[in-house]
């Protein structure tokens, strides 16, 4: 293997880095974006229950805001609760920008990976077949050997390059779909609680 790198010349080591954060990365998104951590099962149904027995206090909506992302929307909502329903909603929404924003948090890095490794590995062609036409201008083609080290160093960047590129594409669309798929369900439980904590809705639809 590490001949292979050392073959590849001085641009395998920036695809090399790229590699290591694109798979730290993806490990720590599929960490963070796992569904029962960013959604608890039934929270809103836990919520009703404490409410209705009057034990929603601060102190409680706090514990709900400090363990998930979908607890932190719905306790902007709860702190607001005895007000209207549109100012509530909207501290749900501003809350929940932010909370869309740091599920997102790396996937811009991780896209830009997969966008970049396949131009470090086509430069390292360009640079490979720069050294292949230097050596054929100072020796000819008579030696075939002096030219490898060029040709070896085209192919291997861009094979790494693309090796690259191709597993962080795909899951920098992967995690895309998951956020997207996490915010609207959020969105849905977050209005479902602006109901019943409104009495739009009867209390066996917030299970």
């Amino acid at each position: 293997m590490l001949e292979i790198v050392k073959a590849g010349g001085w641009l395998m080591l920036p695809i090399i880095t790229c590699s290591m954060v694109a798979l730290a990365i993806v490990v720590e998104r599929f960490w963070t974006l796992y569904r029962k951590r960013v959604m608890p099962v039934q929270l809103v149904g836990k919520i009703w229950q404490l409410s209705q027995k009057g034990q929603l206090t601060d102190k409680r909506i706090l514990e709900f805001r400090d363990g998930s992302p979908l607890g932190k929307i719905l306790a902007s909502g709860l702190l607001n609760r005895r007000y209207a329903r549109e100012i509530m909603k909207e501290a749900i929404e501003e809350t929940g920008r932010h909370v869309a924003h740091e599920l997102e948090r790396f996937l811009n890095s991780l896209g830009t990976i997969a966008a970049i490794t396949p131009l470090l590995g086509l430069l390292g062609t360009v640079v490979g077949m720069i050294q292949v036409f230097t050596a054929i201008t100072s020796i000819g083609v008579g030696d075939p050997s002096q030219l490898a080290g060029g040709i070896s160093q085209a192919l291997l960047t861009t094979a790494a390059g693309i090796s690259v590129a191709i597993p962080s594409l795909i899951f920098y669309r992967y995690f895309r779909g998951r956020v997207n798929e996490l915010i609207v369900d959020m969105e849905e439980e977050a209005m479902k609680l602006v109901e019943i904590m409104h009495g739009e809705r009867r209390q066996g639809d917030a299970a």
